[in-house]
């Protein structure tokens, strides 16, 4: 893949907005239901902060499992943010794509993926390399885990 693809990802913000429980909803013990949608919600809103420098991607492969990113997860990518240490970023090295975590270590900079399959990568210095964003956000479809 030499071509990253960008196209729009989300709702139009002239589109509805999704019903919204404006409760929390525990992942503990169970408590009574305070009532169903009682507002609304635009995920434009919610997910990005910087809307000409966000692009959407989804995931292939299992390089990521460790970080929570599954292959066909969408990732919500914004290009405007700076690298630092410790983030997932979509990188581009030597005409491949890739989402790793970036690791700053003895001044040289390793894309470390979330998989002990896998090694980390050294970026040389010199190579064709560029972080294209960093992962914000992880939308998953959870139907596809539980068939």
């Amino acid at each position: 893949m030499n071509e990253l693809d960008i196209k729009e990802c989300l709702c139009d913000e002239e589109d509805s907005p999704l019903a919204y429980m404006a409760d929390r909803i525990p992942a503990g013990f169970p408590s009574p239901s305070q009532g169903m949608a009682s507002d609304a919600i635009d995920l434009n809103r919610e997910l990005i902060s910087n809307p000409s420098s966000t692009f959407c991607a989804k995931v292939m492969g299992d390089s990521m499992v460790e970080y929570g990113i599954y292959d066909g997860d969408l990732l919500i990518i914004d290009k405007s943010l700076p690298p630092v240490d410790g983030c997932v970023a979509v990188c581009f090295i030597d005409g491949e794509f890739t989402v790793k975590c970036l690791s700053l270590e003895c001044g040289k900079l390793y894309l470390v993926p979330g998989n002990k399959a896998y090694r980390p990568i050294e970026v040389p210095e010199g190579c064709n390399f560029q972080v294209w964003g960093i992962v914000t956000h992880i939308i998953k479809n959870m139907l596809t885990r539980a068939l």
